[in-house]
């Protein structure tokens, strides 16, 4: 166990944003269904990478991962049972039971952490009416076996977007048209919409329709290379460490014209108060009034329906915003890595913020400055890495420092290189 400590510090400075890790989970499983070689670059790495890759391997999909860049080569299907090792991705795992499914190869899917626990009752009600044996104790590990039919496929579309995703990549590869069906509205509607732009990229057609979507069979993936772009998810820590810590600080790597859902922490930290600009390509935020009462920021209220990654970030900016936050329609975080509602509750009052934890979001009452502390990081990388912007204001010491590993190993360098501190040190 590593623990992480921050120090108060003026920020200023350029980040190169890592590549997506959404993007980059899909774009390596459309790339590995494909029948001809592939590369897809860059790709981080991460420990959700490494899941991603070690599913691809066990669908006998050749996958060579060096210097950022993974060449895809096809190869024979497993005939023997596999055991796949999702580590504690919950994308890989929701990713991947259905497209092993269309594949017809009997595996059982395991997992880290929390992942044993996530929900995973989607597929249990769905794939056993399209040809598919599910045995599971209500968790992982689960194992299947069959081939999956096409048909309709009905279910609710404020469960995460994951469940949602892996059909759509999993049911153009049946023999008969199927579709999806919404019971409920769609929430995180940006990560499907990411999802049906890297289809396209890859020559798979979803038609849209009132309920859902009609996903047409036999199709086939087609590229001979892929570029992921930067992660806007990633840029929110950045946001809330200028918000914080002034700035300026020049983000490169991102597609202004991204369907990833979090482009919108934008406009979220405009409405704080942060002032961001853009040009050829760069974004650039900084706060001019860092040094008013309450860093020249308010309180304002956010619907994170589509944005719950974002929550911990946005959580710490609220802790130093003049007036009250409220968060609002984030209850699906209660089962993330941690809970996050009631970590980031824990994590922020320890160092004396005024935060509540509701049923489906957060309540928050800025302070000018906050005293600091000891937070725990809750084995949940997106902790650690979001406190790094209320160390801009005070000592910040919080544990389960490597977790960002999951999903963003550079992040304490790249932290560092605008200026701020981060003592990381190796409990064990």
């Amino acid at each position: 166990m590593a623990e992480v400590t921050y120090r108060p510090a003026r920020i200023a400075g350029s980040v190169r944003i890592p590549p997506s890790k959404s993007a980059a989970h899909r774009a390596l499983l459309c790339a590995a269904l494909g029948k001809a070689p592939c590369t897809v670059a860059p790709i981080d790495t991460s420990a959700d990478m490494y899941a991603t890759l070690a599913g691809i391997r066990a669908m006998g999909v050749q996958a060579d991962f060096t210097d950022g860049v993974v060449k895809l080569t096809p190869g024979e299907a497993p005939t023997e049972a596999v055991t796949v090792d999702c580590g504690e991705s919950g994308s890989t795992l929701r990713f991947l039971i259905p497209i092993f499914a269309a594949l017809g190869i009997e595996a059982t899917f395991i997992g880290h952490g929390r992942l044993p626990q996530r929900p995973i009752g989607v597929y249990t009600d769905l794939l056993p009416q399209h040809g598919v044996s599910v045995e599971t104790a209500g968790g992982l590990p689960l194992k299947i076996s069959g081939k999956l039919t096409s048909g309709d496929f009905s279910l609710p579309g404020n469960i995460s977007s994951q469940f949602i995703t892996g059909l759509l990549v999993a049911l153009p590869l049946l023999d008969g048209d199927s579709t999806i069906t919404l019971t409920t509205p769609l929430e995180s509607k940006g990560y499907v919409d990411l999802t049906l732009g890297v289809l396209r990229d890859f020559g798979v057609t979803v038609q849209e329709t009132e309920t859902g979507w009609r996903v047409p069979g036999g199709q086939r993936y087609r590229a001979d290379a892929y570029t992921v772009e930067g992660d806007w998810s990633q840029a929110a820590f950045f946001l809330s460490a200028a918000a914080i810590g002034g700035g300026p600080v020049a983000l490169s790597g991102l597609r202004m014209d991204s369907l990833q859902g979090d482009k919108a922490c934008v406009a979220l930290w405009r409405r704080f108060g942060l002032e961001i600009t853009e040009q050829n390509g760069v974004l650039t935020e900084e706060n001019p009034r860092v040094d008013e009462p309450f860093h020249g920021l308010h309180g304002i209220s956010i619907d994170a329906a589509q944005i719950p990654d974002m929550v911990p970030a946005l959580a710490v900016t609220a802790a130093f915003a003049e007036g009250e936050t409220v968060i609002y329609n984030a209850g699906r975080l209660h089962l993330k890595e941690s809970d996050r509602l009631l970590a980031m509750e824990a994590a922020l009052g320890n160092l004396g913020a005024d935060i509540r934890a509701t049923e489906d979001g957060l309540v928050i009452h800025g302070k000018a400055h906050l005293a600091g502390g000891r937070a725990e990081g809750q084995n949940d990388h997106r902790i650690p890495m979001a406190l790094a912007a209320a160390g801009c204001d005070c000592t910040v010491t919080v544990t389960d420092a490597e977790s960002i590993r999951k999903s963003y190993p550079g992040f304490y360098r790249d932290f560092k290189a605008i200026g701020g501190h981060a003592d990381v040190v190796d409990m064990g």
